[in-house]
């Protein structure tokens, strides 16, 4: 038994050592069929207590030439630390999500590029903290030239 509770703690360790982060998915990885007609879900990752979790953020775009910023609809599911996020940007020009997040002291943030096909998984981008402005420029550059398509 003493062996099964050094597991788990090393387990636990292990999880909280990767750190607090988002992994992506289409809207059927929610296993919510609520939640169908979103953009896509993310899950919250390396958090003890996913409930707790705070996340939000913004989809920052450019529209004819002018930078546009829309608060995102972002919908707890049923699941803890599983979100959904709804488009609510119009659907011209072109547009990054960008996610930020909290759990205790940890902080997550990630920029979703959206094509005209959806999410761009391959293209998405994760870090151990928000999003810096130039990286969220970097990211908008890369789809205006057509480099995330």
């Amino acid at each position: 038994m003493l062996r099964l509770g050094i597991a788990a703690c090393a387990f636990v360790a292990l999880a909280l050592a990767e750190g607090f982060t988002f992994k992506i998915g289409s809207p059927v990885a929610s296993q919510d069929f609520q939640f169908k007609a979103a953009a896509f879900v993310f899950r919250t990752e390396g958090c003890a207590e996913p409930a707790k979790s705070q996340v939000g953020g913004t989809a920052e775009g450019l529209v004819k030439g002018a930078r546009r910023s829309v608060a995102l609809k972002v919908m707890p599911t049923s699941k803890p630390g599983v979100y959904a996020v709804y488009q609510n940007w119009p659907a011209e020009g072109e547009w990054v999500v960008n996610l930020k997040g909290t759990c205790a002291e940890a902080n997550a943030g990630a920029l979703v590029p959206v094509g005209p096909k959806g999410f761009i998984r391959e293209s998405s981008k994760f870090f151990p903290r928000p999003a810096t402005d130039a990286e969220i420029e970097t990211s908008l550059k890369a789809l205006t030239q057509g480099g995330n398509k």
